[in-house]
Protein backbone atom coordinates (compact mmCIF):
# COMPACT_ATOMS: atom_id res chain seq x y z
CA UNK A 1 0.00 0.00 0.00
CA UNK A 2 1.43 3.22 -0.99
CA UNK A 3 1.82 6.83 0.84
CA UNK A 4 3.55 8.65 3.36
CA UNK A 5 4.99 7.11 6.71
CA UNK A 6 2.71 8.38 9.94
CA UNK A 7 5.88 9.18 11.35
CA UNK A 8 6.71 11.98 8.97
CA UNK A 9 2.69 12.93 8.57
CA UNK A 10 3.14 13.98 12.56
CA UNK A 11 5.62 16.41 12.23
CA UNK A 12 4.09 19.76 11.65
CA UNK A 13 5.52 22.18 9.07
CA UNK A 14 7.17 25.60 10.61
CA UNK A 15 5.31 28.74 10.71
CA UNK A 16 8.62 30.05 10.13
CA UNK A 17 9.63 29.02 6.82
CA UNK A 18 7.43 31.36 4.81
CA UNK A 19 8.68 34.11 6.54
CA UNK A 20 12.41 33.48 6.46
CA UNK A 21 12.02 32.44 2.31
CA UNK A 22 10.41 35.81 2.11
CA UNK A 23 12.43 37.79 3.27
CA UNK A 24 15.37 36.01 1.24
CA UNK A 25 13.92 36.34 -1.56
CA UNK A 26 13.24 40.66 -0.71
CA UNK A 27 16.99 40.40 -0.02
CA UNK A 28 17.93 38.79 -3.29
CA UNK A 29 15.60 41.44 -5.28
CA UNK A 30 17.72 44.34 -3.78
CA UNK A 31 15.43 45.10 -0.78
CA UNK A 32 16.93 46.38 2.25
CA UNK A 33 15.38 44.16 4.90
CA UNK A 34 16.82 43.64 8.31
CA UNK A 35 16.85 40.29 9.86
CA UNK A 36 16.54 39.35 13.18
CA UNK A 37 15.98 35.73 12.45
CA UNK A 38 19.56 34.76 12.74
CA UNK A 39 20.07 31.26 14.62
CA UNK A 40 24.22 31.26 14.00
CA UNK A 41 26.90 33.79 14.73
CA UNK A 42 27.15 36.33 12.62
CA UNK A 43 31.33 35.76 12.93
CA UNK A 44 34.16 33.75 11.03
CA UNK A 45 35.07 30.83 11.35
CA UNK A 46 38.30 31.13 13.32
CA UNK A 47 41.26 30.99 11.00
CA UNK A 48 42.95 28.61 13.46
CA UNK A 49 40.39 25.68 12.95
CA UNK A 50 39.96 26.57 9.08
CA UNK A 51 44.02 26.24 8.83
CA UNK A 52 43.83 22.64 10.48
CA UNK A 53 41.29 21.89 8.16
CA UNK A 54 43.24 22.92 5.24
CA UNK A 55 46.31 20.79 7.01
CA UNK A 56 43.80 17.45 7.02
CA UNK A 57 43.14 17.95 3.67
CA UNK A 58 47.01 18.42 2.71
CA UNK A 59 47.91 15.07 4.80
CA UNK A 60 45.31 13.09 3.30
CA UNK A 61 42.87 12.74 6.51
CA UNK A 62 39.87 12.04 3.65
CA UNK A 63 38.70 8.36 4.55
CA UNK A 64 36.66 7.01 7.14
CA UNK A 65 36.37 7.40 10.71
CA UNK A 66 34.94 5.13 13.57
CA UNK A 67 30.94 5.90 13.45
CA UNK A 68 31.39 7.41 16.42
CA UNK A 69 33.68 9.83 15.95
CA UNK A 70 37.75 10.18 15.91
CA UNK A 71 39.86 9.17 19.08
CA UNK A 72 41.53 12.42 19.41
CA UNK A 73 38.10 14.02 18.74
CA UNK A 74 36.32 12.31 21.76
CA UNK A 75 39.76 13.04 24.07
CA UNK A 76 39.42 16.74 23.64
CA UNK A 77 35.30 16.90 24.29
CA UNK A 78 36.56 14.44 27.58
CA UNK A 79 39.03 16.99 28.15
CA UNK A 80 36.47 20.06 27.81
CA UNK A 81 34.24 18.30 30.11
CA UNK A 82 36.41 18.19 32.48
CA UNK A 83 37.95 21.20 32.67
CA UNK A 84 34.63 23.52 32.08
CA UNK A 85 32.13 21.42 34.04
CA UNK A 86 34.11 18.99 36.36
CA UNK A 87 32.72 16.24 34.32
CA UNK A 88 34.86 13.25 33.68
CA UNK A 89 33.41 10.64 30.59
CA UNK A 90 35.91 8.28 28.90
CA UNK A 91 36.25 8.06 25.31
CA UNK A 92 32.84 5.33 24.93
CA UNK A 93 30.74 7.34 26.85
CA UNK A 94 31.19 10.22 23.68
CA UNK A 95 29.18 10.04 20.25
CA UNK A 96 30.17 12.53 18.24
CA UNK A 97 26.97 13.25 14.95
CA UNK A 98 26.45 15.33 12.13
CA UNK A 99 25.54 18.30 15.03
CA UNK A 100 23.55 18.77 17.87
CA UNK A 101 20.47 18.59 15.86
CA UNK A 102 21.74 14.69 14.86
CA UNK A 103 22.96 14.21 18.27
CA UNK A 104 19.25 15.17 19.80
CA UNK A 105 17.65 12.52 17.84
CA UNK A 106 19.95 10.10 18.28
CA UNK A 107 19.39 10.94 22.32
CA UNK A 108 15.68 10.54 21.76
CA UNK A 109 16.04 7.49 19.54
CA UNK A 110 17.58 5.45 22.12
CA UNK A 111 15.73 5.75 24.89
CA UNK A 112 12.24 6.77 23.19
CA UNK A 113 9.56 3.49 22.99
CA UNK A 114 6.27 4.51 21.19
CA UNK A 115 3.82 6.30 23.65
CA UNK A 116 6.49 7.53 25.93
CA UNK A 117 6.24 10.80 27.16
CA UNK A 118 9.01 13.33 27.11
CA UNK A 119 8.74 16.48 29.14
CA UNK A 120 9.60 19.73 27.36
CA UNK A 121 9.44 23.43 28.62
CA UNK A 122 8.19 25.76 27.20
CA UNK A 123 8.75 28.14 25.22
CA UNK A 124 11.14 25.85 23.42
CA UNK A 125 13.41 25.15 20.19
CA UNK A 126 10.51 24.38 17.53
CA UNK A 127 12.48 21.25 16.83
CA UNK A 128 12.17 19.47 20.44
CA UNK A 129 8.60 18.06 19.45
CA UNK A 130 9.14 17.43 16.28
CA UNK A 131 11.87 15.06 16.94
CA UNK A 132 9.83 13.43 20.08
CA UNK A 133 6.97 13.02 17.61
CA UNK A 134 9.58 11.07 15.10
CA UNK A 135 10.77 8.58 17.54
CA UNK A 136 7.04 7.93 18.11
CA UNK A 137 6.55 9.60 21.83
CA UNK A 138 4.33 12.34 23.07
CA UNK A 139 5.56 15.90 24.20
CA UNK A 140 4.19 16.76 27.44
CA UNK A 141 4.63 20.57 27.67
CA UNK A 142 5.51 22.76 30.68
CA UNK A 143 4.05 25.87 30.04
CA UNK A 144 6.29 28.36 32.22
CA UNK A 145 5.83 31.51 33.89
CA UNK A 146 6.72 35.15 32.44
CA UNK A 147 7.42 36.09 36.36
CA UNK A 148 9.98 33.37 36.57
CA UNK A 149 11.68 34.19 33.38
CA UNK A 150 10.15 31.14 31.57
CA UNK A 151 12.35 28.84 33.94
CA UNK A 152 10.58 25.83 34.88
CA UNK A 153 9.91 25.37 38.50
CA UNK A 154 10.04 21.99 40.85
CA UNK A 155 6.65 22.37 41.43
CA UNK A 156 5.77 22.72 37.44
CA UNK A 157 8.57 19.61 36.88
CA UNK A 158 6.90 17.47 39.53
CA UNK A 159 3.37 18.12 38.11
CA UNK A 160 4.15 17.21 34.37
CA UNK A 161 5.60 13.76 35.82
CA UNK A 162 3.50 10.52 35.38
CA UNK A 163 4.00 6.86 35.04
CA UNK A 164 4.42 7.28 31.21
CA UNK A 165 7.78 10.13 31.40
CA UNK A 166 10.90 8.34 30.55
CA UNK A 167 12.86 11.93 30.05
CA UNK A 168 12.87 15.94 30.77
CA UNK A 169 14.47 17.97 28.38
CA UNK A 170 16.34 20.85 29.82
CA UNK A 171 17.78 23.51 27.53
CA UNK A 172 20.17 26.15 29.34
CA UNK A 173 20.62 28.58 28.15
CA UNK A 174 17.58 28.57 26.24
CA UNK A 175 16.47 29.05 22.80
CA UNK A 176 14.48 31.24 22.52
CA UNK A 177 14.31 32.93 25.54
CA UNK A 178 17.84 33.86 26.37
CA UNK A 179 17.03 32.52 30.31
CA UNK A 180 19.70 30.80 32.55
CA UNK A 181 19.21 28.37 35.00
CA UNK A 182 21.23 29.15 38.16
CA UNK A 183 23.47 26.21 39.93
CA UNK A 184 20.29 26.34 42.88
CA UNK A 185 17.60 26.16 40.53
CA UNK A 186 19.25 23.34 38.32
CA UNK A 187 19.92 21.53 41.79
CA UNK A 188 16.53 21.95 42.94
CA UNK A 189 14.89 19.98 39.31
CA UNK A 190 17.68 17.46 40.15
CA UNK A 191 16.23 16.86 43.34
CA UNK A 192 12.83 15.92 42.14
CA UNK A 193 14.53 14.07 39.23
CA UNK A 194 16.13 11.63 42.00
CA UNK A 195 13.49 10.42 43.14
CA UNK A 196 11.80 8.92 39.55
CA UNK A 197 13.21 7.23 36.95
CA UNK A 198 13.55 9.16 34.50
CA UNK A 199 16.28 10.21 32.08
CA UNK A 200 17.32 13.70 31.52
CA UNK A 201 18.25 15.34 27.97
CA UNK A 202 20.34 18.34 28.76
CA UNK A 203 21.23 20.86 25.95
CA UNK A 204 23.74 23.04 26.76
CA UNK A 205 24.73 24.50 22.77
CA UNK A 206 24.57 27.55 24.38
CA UNK A 207 26.58 26.98 27.54
CA UNK A 208 29.67 29.52 26.57
CA UNK A 209 27.33 32.64 25.86
CA UNK A 210 26.22 33.83 29.29
CA UNK A 211 26.31 37.45 30.36
CA UNK A 212 25.32 37.55 33.93
CA UNK A 213 26.17 35.53 36.84
CA UNK A 214 28.79 32.70 37.81
CA UNK A 215 30.47 30.06 35.74
CA UNK A 216 28.03 27.19 34.21
CA UNK A 217 26.78 24.43 35.96
CA UNK A 218 25.65 21.37 34.27
CA UNK A 219 22.69 19.30 35.82
CA UNK A 220 24.92 16.35 35.16
CA UNK A 221 26.99 17.88 37.94
CA UNK A 222 24.32 17.29 40.96
CA UNK A 223 25.19 13.30 41.52
CA UNK A 224 25.94 10.43 40.27
CA UNK A 225 22.84 8.49 39.40
CA UNK A 226 22.36 12.24 37.98
CA UNK A 227 25.51 11.86 35.81
CA UNK A 228 24.52 8.69 34.98
CA UNK A 229 20.62 8.99 33.57
CA UNK A 230 21.40 12.42 31.90
CA UNK A 231 22.95 12.97 28.10
CA UNK A 232 24.71 15.85 27.48
CA UNK A 233 24.33 17.79 24.42
CA UNK A 234 26.62 20.42 23.00
CA UNK A 235 28.60 21.25 19.75
CA UNK A 236 30.94 23.69 17.74
CA UNK A 237 28.23 25.51 16.24
CA UNK A 238 27.69 28.00 18.64
CA UNK A 239 31.11 28.27 20.36
CA UNK A 240 33.54 28.58 17.76
CA UNK A 241 30.62 29.86 14.99
CA UNK A 242 31.23 26.54 13.01
CA UNK A 243 27.37 26.41 12.17
CA UNK A 244 28.46 24.73 8.33
CA UNK A 245 30.91 22.38 10.03
CA UNK A 246 28.34 20.53 11.89
CA UNK A 247 29.89 18.44 14.62
CA UNK A 248 27.56 17.97 17.76
CA UNK A 249 28.23 15.57 20.41
CA UNK A 250 26.50 13.92 23.49
CA UNK A 251 27.95 12.40 26.62
CA UNK A 252 26.28 9.56 28.14
CA UNK A 253 26.44 6.73 29.82
CA UNK A 254 28.34 3.73 28.57
CA UNK A 255 25.27 1.91 27.74
CA UNK A 256 23.19 4.77 25.61
CA UNK A 257 26.50 5.63 23.78
CA UNK A 258 26.87 2.39 21.90
CA UNK A 259 23.19 2.32 21.39
CA UNK A 260 23.48 5.74 19.40
CA UNK A 261 26.89 4.45 17.92
CA UNK A 262 25.36 1.70 16.90
CA UNK A 263 22.25 3.73 15.36
CA UNK A 264 24.15 6.17 13.99
CA UNK A 265 26.61 3.53 12.27
CA UNK A 266 23.62 2.21 10.10
CA UNK A 267 22.37 5.91 9.21
CA UNK A 268 24.87 8.54 8.56
CA UNK A 269 28.04 6.70 10.16
CA UNK A 270 31.14 8.65 10.57
CA UNK A 271 30.43 12.58 10.80
CA UNK A 272 32.46 14.44 8.45
CA UNK A 273 36.36 13.20 8.66
CA UNK A 274 37.57 16.69 7.85
CA UNK A 275 35.56 18.67 9.95
CA UNK A 276 36.12 16.54 12.91
CA UNK A 277 40.27 17.34 12.90
CA UNK A 278 38.89 21.03 12.75
CA UNK A 279 36.80 20.80 15.58
CA UNK A 280 39.37 18.83 17.77
CA UNK A 281 41.86 22.21 17.19
CA UNK A 282 38.87 24.43 17.94
CA UNK A 283 38.97 22.62 21.44
CA UNK A 284 42.74 22.56 22.40
CA UNK A 285 44.32 25.61 20.60
CA UNK A 286 45.28 28.08 23.08
CA UNK A 287 43.80 31.12 20.10
CA UNK A 288 40.25 29.27 21.21
CA UNK A 289 39.48 31.44 24.65
CA UNK A 290 40.84 34.49 23.13
CA UNK A 291 38.10 34.18 20.61
CA UNK A 292 35.51 33.36 22.78
CA UNK A 293 35.85 36.33 24.99
CA UNK A 294 35.37 38.53 21.72
CA UNK A 295 32.65 36.85 20.50
CA UNK A 296 30.64 37.13 24.23
CA UNK A 297 31.54 40.46 24.67
CA UNK A 298 30.38 41.82 21.14
CA UNK A 299 27.05 39.97 21.64
CA UNK A 300 26.59 41.10 24.93
CA UNK A 301 27.11 44.90 23.78
CA UNK A 302 24.27 43.91 21.21
CA UNK A 303 22.08 42.73 23.44
CA UNK A 304 22.28 45.90 26.18
CA UNK A 305 21.40 47.24 22.95
CA UNK A 306 18.68 45.62 21.68
CA UNK A 307 16.75 45.92 25.24
CA UNK A 308 17.43 49.38 26.16
CA UNK A 309 16.04 50.59 22.79
CA UNK A 310 13.12 47.40 23.17
CA UNK A 311 12.31 49.48 26.24
CA UNK A 312 11.92 52.20 24.80
CA UNK A 313 8.60 50.95 22.37
CA UNK A 314 5.49 51.04 24.19
CA UNK A 315 3.44 48.24 23.64
CA UNK A 316 6.03 45.58 23.53
CA UNK A 317 7.46 44.21 26.43
CA UNK A 318 10.42 41.57 27.08
CA UNK A 319 12.18 39.33 29.28
CA UNK A 320 15.56 40.49 29.21
CA UNK A 321 18.04 36.78 28.26
CA UNK A 322 20.97 36.15 30.30
CA UNK A 323 22.46 33.89 27.71
CA UNK A 324 22.26 32.48 23.96
CA UNK A 325 21.37 35.56 21.43
CA UNK A 326 17.88 36.02 21.40
CA UNK A 327 15.04 38.19 22.68
CA UNK A 328 11.33 37.22 23.21
CA UNK A 329 9.07 40.19 22.35
CA UNK A 330 5.17 40.16 23.67
CA UNK A 331 3.57 41.84 21.51
CA UNK A 332 -0.12 40.44 21.97
CA UNK A 333 -1.24 44.08 22.60
CA UNK A 334 -0.88 44.80 18.66
CA UNK A 335 -3.58 42.03 18.65
CA UNK A 336 -7.07 42.88 17.19
CA UNK A 337 -5.16 45.85 16.08
CA UNK A 338 -4.98 47.44 12.10
CA UNK A 339 -1.32 47.96 10.49
CA UNK A 340 -0.42 51.25 8.48
CA UNK A 341 -0.96 49.16 5.37
CA UNK A 342 -4.10 47.64 6.27
CA UNK A 343 -3.30 44.38 7.66
CA UNK A 344 -5.48 42.78 10.96
CA UNK A 345 -3.30 41.80 13.59
CA UNK A 346 -4.33 38.55 15.31
CA UNK A 347 -1.33 36.59 16.00
CA UNK A 348 2.07 36.79 16.11
CA UNK A 349 2.64 35.44 12.88
CA UNK A 350 0.37 38.22 11.27
CA UNK A 351 2.57 40.75 13.13
CA UNK A 352 5.87 39.26 11.84
CA UNK A 353 4.25 38.82 8.45
CA UNK A 354 3.30 43.02 8.51
CA UNK A 355 6.56 43.58 9.64
CA UNK A 356 8.19 42.26 7.12
CA UNK A 357 5.55 43.44 4.35
CA UNK A 358 5.53 46.97 5.94
CA UNK A 359 8.79 47.89 6.89
CA UNK A 360 11.07 44.91 5.71
CA UNK A 361 12.12 43.77 9.26
CA UNK A 362 11.75 39.89 9.33
CA UNK A 363 11.20 38.08 12.71
CA UNK A 364 10.43 34.82 13.53
CA UNK A 365 7.04 34.53 15.34
CA UNK A 366 6.80 31.84 18.60
CA UNK A 367 3.69 29.92 17.82
CA UNK A 368 5.85 27.03 17.16
CA UNK A 369 8.17 27.83 20.18
CA UNK A 370 5.25 27.68 22.59
CA UNK A 371 5.07 31.12 23.11
CA UNK A 372 2.07 32.15 20.68
CA UNK A 373 2.47 35.93 22.63
CA UNK A 374 5.71 36.53 21.37
CA UNK A 375 8.27 37.19 18.54
CA UNK A 376 12.11 35.96 18.43
CA UNK A 377 14.33 38.64 17.52
CA UNK A 378 18.45 37.00 16.95
CA UNK A 379 21.19 39.82 18.22
CA UNK A 380 23.56 37.99 15.92
CA UNK A 381 23.76 40.95 13.74
CA UNK A 382 25.26 44.07 13.34
CA UNK A 383 25.17 47.03 16.07
CA UNK A 384 23.85 49.13 12.67
CA UNK A 385 21.58 46.65 11.26
CA UNK A 386 20.00 46.48 15.25
CA UNK A 387 19.18 50.27 15.20
CA UNK A 388 17.63 50.27 11.94
CA UNK A 389 15.77 47.38 12.60
CA UNK A 390 14.40 48.34 15.92
CA UNK A 391 13.65 52.12 14.47
CA UNK A 392 11.82 50.45 12.14
CA UNK A 393 9.65 47.71 14.25
CA UNK A 394 9.05 51.21 16.55
CA UNK A 395 7.85 53.24 13.85
CA UNK A 396 5.15 49.95 12.78
CA UNK A 397 4.32 50.12 16.40
CA UNK A 398 3.19 53.44 17.11
CA UNK A 399 1.49 53.34 13.75
CA UNK A 400 -0.53 50.37 14.52
CA UNK A 401 -4.21 51.74 15.41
Amino acid sequence: MTGIAQRAQRVSPSLTLEITAKAKKMRADGKPVVSFGAGEPDFNTPEYIVKAAEYALDCGMTKYTPASGTEGLKKAIAHKFAVDNNLHYDANEIVVSNGAKHSLYNAFLSIVNPSDEVIIPAPYWLTYPELVKLCEGVPVFVHTKAENNFKMTPDELRGAITNKTKAVLINNPCNPTGAVYTKSELCALAEVLSNVDVYIISDEIYEKLMYEGGGYYSIAQYSEDIKKRTIVVNGVSKTYSMTGWRIGYTASSAEIAKAMSSMQSHTTSNPNTIAQYAAQEAYMHSEGESFLAGMKSTFDTRRKLMIGELEKIDKLSIIKPQGAFYVMVNVSKLFKKTTAGGAKLKTAYDVATALLNEKMVASIPCESFGAPEYLRLSYAISNEDIKIGLKRIAEFVSEVK
